[in-house]
């Protein structure tokens, strides 16, 4: 190698050194970059459990905190999680239940709200057909008294409600056998619970899934045997609709 090449080389060297190091010395100076322990989920948490110390460990976040995030263990074990969190997660406050709450399903119920516990036939349990998060519209049908040679009505009477929790419960079948029902959650408010009671009583329940981004109310078109006017009598079986 001619000395004239060699010292194009050995200069291109030396200005490649001092870029990358004008570079790279304000950021790893800058407060950005900095590395700071946080509390992570060792698997995945569902809504509902209790927190334990085998459930989490610790994990490096690099750059600033966001709010909320928690930096300490004890700050988590014993509450309950309220928000699906999945594992390698960072946990949030937003995510878990008030210090001092119980876990289970009454974690994740807000204030003034309610859980209602609703009955579906086996297709909707079986199939999988709502899961936690979701949401629903309320229907139900029956043939109102008196009403036999109308037939039976079918009426929206809850939209956009939120599904809490999906599974089976025990219930008794007239034998006086216990048997497993599929039973829906769902959030409501105090008068949504009171009409979801009356109705499981008089009626048939369905959930009609919905998609999550729709919040508009849609008010069905009647089906042309249906009669409104005697289909809104005060008289009928069926409780007012709310949304």
């Amino acid at each position: 190698m001619s000395q004239r090449a060699f010292t194009i080389l050995l200069i291109a060297f030396a200005i490649s050194a001092i870029v990358y190091r004008l570079v790279l010395t304000p950021i790893n100076m800058a407060p950005d970059n900095q590395i700071s322990e946080v509390v992570i989920a060792a698997h995945k948490l569902e809504i509902g459990a209790l927190v334990k110390d085998t459930d989490l460990r610790g994990g490096h976040w690099l750059g600033p905190l966001p709010p909320g995030v928690v930096l300490k263990k004890e700050n988590v074990v014993g509450r309950g999680v309220v928000a699906l969190i999945n594992e390698g997660e960072p946990i949030f406050e937003n995510r878990l239940a008030t210090v001092g709450a119980s876990a289970g399903l009454a974690a994740t119920i807000p204030q003034g709200m309610r859980a209602v516990a609703i009955r579906v036939n086996d297709v909707v349990g079986v199939a999988g057909f709502v899961v936690s998060g979701q949401r629903v519209d309320v229907l139900i049908s029956g043939t109102p008294p008196g009403g036999a040679s109308n037939g039976p009505k079918v009426k929206t009477l809850l939209q956009n409600i939120e599904v809490l929790s999906a599974g089976t419960n025990f219930q008794k079948d007239a034998e006086g056998k216990l048997v497993q029902v599929p039973v829906v959650n769902v959030l409501v408010t105090p008068e949504q619970a009171e009409v979801l009671s009356l109705a499981s009583n008089q009626t048939v329940i369905q959930l009609i899934l919905r998609d999550p981004l729709d919040n508009d109310p849609h008010l069905p078109r009647k089906a042309p045997h249906q009669r409104p006017q005697k289909y809104r009598d005060r008289n009928d079986f069926m409780p007012e609709a709310r949304a």
